[in-house]
Formats: structure tokens, sequence, C-alpha cells
């Protein structure tokens, strides 16, 4: 049996991490076998670069080097952690994946986006999502809601124009992608942004049986 490959995307402060943790706890109330991770990271390899990628010090990293850094984590979070557990049938709930790489890399840094693609796709063999929730929210709230944490990471600190691009690069996404991406409007409570998601994961599984990931882009 092969599993379902479930990402969740989108712009700072859209409640993605919140939207993983109750959706993962209503699927395994619901009975289905979970494994929830996150990138960058999901590997203890992965999370060392984790901490390198998101230090408010490294001011200096250059776009080349963040763009392979991402990659390189995702690469062995692929293989050690997202492969091995779909081919064990698990349902695996991943906060961010290559659309973040895209989006954050490709449009935030204004970077060439069939680039980053083929990094990525080298990097992921060429795994794709089943299905896609994208948070998106305006960008002014989102930094009023990162505004109430202590401490903003090195991607968090960049200003209002870098997260702009970031958002409408994920609204692009969105539009290119409409068979796989879900755009989610999460600028709503709590609740009503997750009965959106259960609702639409129970619809479109019943719709399409496991299937085979396609290629990136």
């Amino acid at each position: 049996m092969t599993g379902l490959f479930i990402t969740f995307e989108g712009p700072d402060g859209a409640g993605k991490t919140t939207q993983v943790e109750a959706f993962s706890r209503t699927l395994r109330q619901k009975g289905y076998d979970v494994l929830v991770t996150r990138e960058p990271g999901g590997t203890p390899i992965s999370d060392k670069i984790r901490a390198l990628l998101l230090d408010p010090a490294h001011t200096e990293m250059a776009h080349a080097t963040e763009v392979l850094l991402y990659a390189a984590s995702r690469a062995q979070h692929v293989q050690q952690t997202v492969i091995p557990a779909l081919k064990r049938g698990k349902i695996v709930i991943c906060d961010r994946f290559v659309d973040a790489s895209i989006a954050y890399q490709g449009y935030g840094l204004e970077l060439p986006l069939e680039t980053v693609v083929e990094i990525n796709r080298f990097a992921t063999a060429g795994l794709v999502p089943d299905r896609t929730y994208l948070l998106d929210i305006p960008v002014s709230r989102g930094r009023v809601r990162l505004g109430q944490r202590d401490g903003l990471d090195r991607i968090e600190q960049k200003g209002e124009h870098y997260h702009t691009r970031v958002r409408n690069g994920f609204l692009e996404i969105a539009r290119q992608q409409p068979e796989r991406v879900r755009l989610i409007d999460a600028d709503r409570s709590i609740d009503e942004v997750h009965e959106e998601i259960v609702a639409d994961f129970l619809a479109w599984q019943s719709a399409n049986p496991i299937r085979r990931k396609g290629e990136i882009g």
C-alpha cells in the first residue's frame, strides 16, 4: 500500500503549524496512520541545516547558499523520513515542502524559477504532494500575528516587500496547479479553517484513490 503525502504552505503568520496539529489530530481520531513532519527539518541532519538557515545572525547568507541549503535539508528529509513512511502506507503531513522554496527563494528572492525548480526536483527525486493546503493571509495580518511571537527567525525578519512577493508567489502556484493546491482563507478562526480543510480532505480522498506522484512544476 502506498501512503498519501499532504503538505501545508502559506505566508508567515498564516497559522500552518496550528492547522497541521489540528488536522493530524483529527485524522488520528478517525483511525488514520499519520506521520507529521516539517521543513526545513525532519531528520537530525536536516534540523542542523534548519538552525543555519533560520539563525538571525546569518544576515550575510548568499541567495544561492539559501537555495542549496534548503534543498540539501529536503533531500535528506525525503530519503530518510518521507519516502519510507509513504512506503509503509502512512499519511505524511508536512509543514512546508518544495512550494515554499519556489515562493520564498524564487519569488521572494527573485531568483530564476526554473533554477529553483530543477534544484528541488533533483533533491526530492521528483516527489510531489498528493494534496497541498495553501493557507492565505494578507501580509499585514500575518505581520501582526508574527509580532505576537517571542523572537523572529532570519526569514521572518525580512521586510514587507519581500513577504508580499512570497505571498504572490504562493497565489501563483495555486493558480497554476488547482488540481493539487487547495487555497484556504486563513484570516478566520482556527476552527473555521480546520473544518474546511478536513471537509476538503475527506471529499478529495473519496474522489481520488491512491495515485502515483507526478513531476514538479
